[in-house]
């Protein structure tokens, strides 16, 4: 990518039933070129997911991202980004400049189960105040991306475990 260079996102992966959709900040260069989320190998969200609804991990990892999509929404999550596009050299969030954010009130319409937000990652959280706007429970999560190497993957897990179980995705 060159400087000043305009990237677009991917588009909302939800469904009527989503019940809530992880939001993270803008999809980094290995999942634009791939054009899916989360696609850079080291990225732990399928590892995390997989884990969450005690599906079979390497399955799911190494899994067609057709097959991902369709089961991750058939747990009633959504997967989307705050900003729609940006200006970015690299994949860092720290390098995004003139970022566009998403039509939340459209995702609002389009997922009428929607009862909670997740933000993957701290950059993601900047926009929570837009989605508590509608009155949704929203939560911080820890970022999947290999750039969060502070926190372990046990660490990561429990967090995110804490906010499924809340709003009844998981069991525990």
């Amino acid at each position: 990518m060159t400087v000043g260079e305009r990237l677009e996102g991917l588009p909302a992966l939800v469904a009527p039933n989503t019940q809530l959709v992880v939001l993270g900040s803008f999809p980094g260069a290995a999942s634009l070129a791939a054009q899916q989320y989360y696609a850079h190998p080291q990225n732990q969200f399928w590892r995390i997911l997989a884990t969450l609804f005690q599906a079979d991990v390497e399955q799911v990892r190494s899994a067609s991202y057709a097959f991902k999509t369709a089961w991750l929404l058939a747990q009633g999550v959504g997967v989307w980004d705050v900003y729609a596009s940006c200006e970015r050299e690299g994949s860092l969030d720290a390098k995004i400049r003139n970022p566009v954010v998403n039509d939340f009130a459209a995702l609002r319409q389009r997922c009428t189960g929607l009862s909670a937000v997740a933000h993957n990652g701290a950059e993601s959280f900047r926009h929570a105040h837009q989605l508590q706007a509608f009155g949704l429970p929203v939560y911080k999560l820890p970022s999947t991306s290999p750039a969060n190497a502070s926190w372990s993957f046990e660490r990561k897990l429990a967090a995110w475990r804490s906010v499924f179980l809340q709003h009844g995705l998981i069991s525990s």
